[in-house]
């Protein structure tokens, strides 16, 4: 049968209160489980005496049997034989009251129970990479793949603005202690601060400046990064005033330093964009069109804006011919002038001089992109369109007075200089 009659008598546990209003509690509790643990000591310093006591004795008792063995006088052993007899039973006796007393004494929090096994470990932190001995592709791979791996908790850790939560953060995820998260915080602010999302920009921020913070302090004093989490943001929560105003101030510089680099970053590839451009626009002797259209004398600009070709022929024949072979030669290579070289008769050079009326490419200054169409115009079949990209274009002439009437390019222009059998090439830049 079990016996439950233990369990009636346990002490009264500290976190019970059971005092009078005027009593401090605490100090009384205090003071019972002083009592206990001081009672508690001298019962098992008592065990222990027994225990040596006991042992003495056994130790003793057979020393002497062996001594009986070989002694010429027995009767003078028997009688410490006798005496080591009576110590036992009185050890015994002694014995009986140390368990009865133990059985006895009331249960309380430190005696209701006991710890049957326990084990502890301890985690060893992943040694650091050693960065100087990689090369810059290892780097690279290790960065990419640290990325790939941490990405979502980096971000998770950007988005926290206590500083104690960011430290529990960081202790829980000290991987995330080092300088790829900061790279890749500082490369998000920067990309942040370009799409226009400058208030986010700041909010990551903050987090970034703790990440440099505590990178520095551990180069300071030589240790690793992940065990000076703890100290910077110890330091941060005390309000230190000295560290508080040098926290806010590397803050302050980091947020002005991604804005210029924003700004210097929009300005490179807007130069790229443009660049790109140009390039497009380059004729086939490597000249910009606009830029050549611009440097022609302001007599031939004239006659390339009006698209008139007579004028043109009468211009070029009342300038020098030296600066006409010279602009004429760069309004080639930029594509601006291009000679229809297929409809050139050798049998008479007037006649060439006549037929080989140039393809012109017509510019709009404020334009940057380039569209070319082929104007054919038969005596006898009226004007005919074609184009690189049918599909995109509508026809543009109307037969009855040969105006441009396509809104796709937003122009209207009386085509009454067009000869009989003559093509002319106009490329818009729109």
């Amino acid at each position: 049968m079990v016996d439950y009659s233990k369990w009636k008598n346990i002490e009264i546990s500290d976190d019970e209160d059971d005092t009078h209003p005027n009593i401090d509690t605490a100090s009384l509790f205090r003071w019972r489980h002083q009592a206990r643990v001081e009672r508690m000591e001298g019962q098992r310093k008592e065990k222990e005496e027994f225990e040596m006591k006991k042992k003495e004795n056994e130790k003793k008792m057979k020393e002497l049997a062996k001594k009986k063995e070989s002694a010429e006088n027995p009767s003078a052993i028997d009688e410490q034989l006798k005496k080591l007899e009576l110590e036992k039973k009185e050890l015994e006796s002694k014995e009986q009251e140390l368990i009865k007393a133990e059985k006895l004494q009331p249960w309380n929090v430190d005696t209701i129970s006991k710890d049957g096994w326990s084990k502890t470990i301890i985690n060893k932190q992943k040694p650091m990479i050693d960065r100087s001995k990689m090369t810059d592709e290892e780097l690279e791979q290790h960065y990419k793949e640290f990325v790939n791996k941490y990405e979502s908790k980096i971000k998770e850790y950007a988005m926290i603005s206590r500083f104690e939560d960011a430290k529990q953060f960081l202790n829980q995820n000290s991987d995330l202690v080092c300088e790829d998260t900061s790279n890749y915080l500082t490369f998000w602010c920067l990309n942040l601060e370009i799409e226009g999302k400058h208030d986010l920009m700041e909010y990551v921020a903050k987090q970034v400046t703790s990440l440099h913070f505590i990178l520095e302090l551990s180069k300071q004093i030589k240790i690793d990064p992940r065990a000076c989490v703890s100290k910077f943001f110890d330091r941060i929560q005390q309000a230190e005033q000295t560290y508080l105003n040098a926290f806010e101030d590397e803050l302050s510089a980091f947020k002005q330093r991604v804005c210029t680099r924003a700004k210097q970053k929009i300005q490179e590839v807007m130069k790229e964009c443009e660049e790109e451009e140009r390039q497009k626009r380059l004729g086939p002797g490597g000249l910009d069109p606009q830029e050549v259209f611009e440097s022609l004398p302001e007599e031939l600009q004239k006659c390339f804006e009006s698209r008139d070709i007579e004028l043109l022929q009468k211009t070029i024949l009342e300038m020098d011919p030296q600066v006409v072979r010279h602009h004429m030669k760069r309004c080639v290579d930029s594509g601006l002038w291009i000679p229809d070289k297929s409809l050139v008769d050798t049998s008479d050079d007037e006649t060439n001089r006549l037929k080989s009326k140039p393809k012109i490419k017509m510019l709009n200054r404020k334009s940057k992109k380039i569209k070319t169409i082929i104007i054919s115009y038969n005596f006898h079949g009226g004007p005919k369109f074609r184009s690189r990209k049918l599909s995109q274009m509508k026809p543009i002439f109307n037969h009855s007075n040969c105006s441009i009437l396509s809104q796709f390019f937003k122009i209207k222009t009386t085509l009454s200089f067009l000869q009989q059998s003559t093509v002319y090439q106009l490329n818009l830049i729109l």
